[in-house]
């Protein structure tokens, strides 16, 4: 693969949807920050190391110069005299000249020394003598190994004695030990110095990427609030950058709304425009037998089931969908159970109820106590007495209720049946079979679930399953 193609397509990666834009932006720096300190890291110590080797270059031509006038005062080369510099009197003292003259192959023959260097010579590279012939009376320097096993900065120059007609090859060479001790100190200072900078600089911006993100975090939190029912629309001022966003939130939310009021409108014309005229038809052939009728009565009478049934579906999908409305649970019940002993006070049913305090309905408090109140309605018409209601959270956004009685329950295999409209378990007791089914119907439409088991007080057991908001 090729690798530039690999790197020009990195920041799209790190962009795409999915990745933190506060992870992207760090990143970014770090990696800027990074590469920054480490060239000046390097500049800088190799700028240092560079200022010391000028400064023994400087000794080193003073060096050569001194030897070539000596050099110029005798008629052989290899008779020149010890400069008159201690260092290159005294032994291994890290201070060493050299004299070479060409030997003829293309190489360099040494022909005298500094006394520093006692018995040994000084290193000459392969190629030196060619380099110096291709810049002549130029001073090349380079690196190398002393006598003592030194590091050793070494300037070669190249000249030709007139009076001889002979090309002689000077060498200058010191100790550069001291220069290597200081600049590795120098490098260990500034890259410590540099690392405690970077990350000083990273701690900077992470600050800075907290601060500045900080108006998105709250717009996304005003969201969120919006989205679990704490708020109705964004209220906070934003920077300029982001203001247009919110107000385009809120004029969004706005229109949901009016969109889910112009169908709750358009639902309720629509459901008083049927029913007159089916009312109509059914007052017309009430009181009077016959097929025509009956048939006439039936067919109303299941027509004006359809059309509720479509009609709270259309309502509760619209809500549903609407989002922001929330309702508390236990007050619903209290309501609901309240009034069910009242209804049902003949049977003397007690309804036993548990709930949370916070726990709270994502949806229209009218949708819930539909919802409840059927399923509670149907545990007291086949309760002997005891009905048991508990409710509670079920994991992130859910919630869960569970309505039990003590009645004869109901077999495993009509479970299913009785969900569907107008089915029922028991002809002989009072209902139309639609109370499950509208159950059924409205938790469907909240992304919901209703499920059928036995229950350990003996009768039928309804879960319920719905969605939670944040209280």
């Amino acid at each position: 693969m090729n690798p530039f193609r690999r790197w020009s397509q990195w920041p799209a990666e790190v962009g795409r949807a999915g990745r933190s834009l506060t992870v992207r932006l760090i990143w970014l720096a770090t990696l800027w920050i990074a590469a920054a300190l480490i060239v000046t890291g390097y500049v800088l110590t190799s700028q240092f190391q560079e200022s010391g080797l000028r400064r023994l270059g400087g000794v080193l031509n003073t060096t050569l110069d001194a030897l070539i006038v000596a050099s110029a005062r005798v008629p052989d080369v290899a008779e020149t005299p010890q400069i008159m510099d201690q260092r290159t009197l005294d032994i291994f003292s890290g201070k060493y000249w050299s004299i070479a003259v060409p030997d003829g192959e293309g190489g360099l023959r040494p022909v005298a020394r500094s006394r520093s260097l006692w018995d040994s010579d000084l290193n000459i590279p392969g190629g030196l003598f060619e380099r110096l012939e291709a810049s002549p009376g130029a001073v090349i320097t380079y690196n190398d190994v002393g006598p003592n096993s030194e590091p050793l900065r070494v300037a070669a120059t190249l000249k030709e004695i007139a009076s001889r007609q002979d090309r002689v090859v000077y060498l200058a060479a010191i100790d550069r030990s001291n220069i290597d001790i200081d600049t590795a100190q120098f490098a260990r200072l500034t890259w410590t110095a540099l690392a405690l900078l970077g990350f000083g600089l990273i701690a900077a911006v992470l600050i800075q990427v907290r601060i500045g993100l900080q108006p998105l975090y709250d717009l996304r939190n005003e969201i969120v609030d919006v989205r679990k029912g704490k708020a109705q629309r964004i209220m906070r001022g934003y920077p300029r950058e982001i203001q247009p966003l919110a107000e385009q939130v809120n004029r969004l939310l706005e229109h949901n709304h009016e969109v889910v009021e112009r169908q709750r409108t358009h639902v309720g014309n629509l459901a008083h425009a049927l029913k007159t005229p089916l009312s109509v038809m059914l007052a017309e052939v009430n009181g009077k037998s016959g097929a025509l009728p009956d048939l006439v009565r039936r067919q109303t009478e299941v027509m004006k089931g359809q059309v509720d049934h479509h009609l709270r579906r259309a309502r509760a999908a619209a809500r549903a969908q609407a989002g922001g409305e929330r309702t508390l649970v236990p007050e619903v019940l209290d309501e609901l159970a309240v009034m069910m002993e009242r209804v049902f006070q003949e049977k003397d049913v007690v309804i036993d109820w548990r709930a949370p305090d916070d726990l709270c309905f994502r949806g229209e408090r009218q949708d819930l106590q539909e919802i409840l109140g059927n399923l509670i309605e149907n545990a007291c018409k086949w309760t002997e007495r005891k009905v048991r209601v508990v409710a509670g959270p079920a994991g992130v956004g859910r919630l869960i209720v569970v309505v039990e009685d003590d009645g004869p329950g109901v077999a495993e295999d009509q479970r299913e049946t009785i969900l569907r409209r107008g089915a029922r378990a028991d002809e002989a007791t009072p209902g139309t079979g639609l109370g499950l089914s509208i159950v059924d119907e409205l938790t469907r439409a909240y992304e919901g679930r209703l499920t059928l088991a036995a229950s350990d007080l003996g009768g039928l057991k309804a879960i319920l399953e719905l969605p939670a908001a944040e209280s």
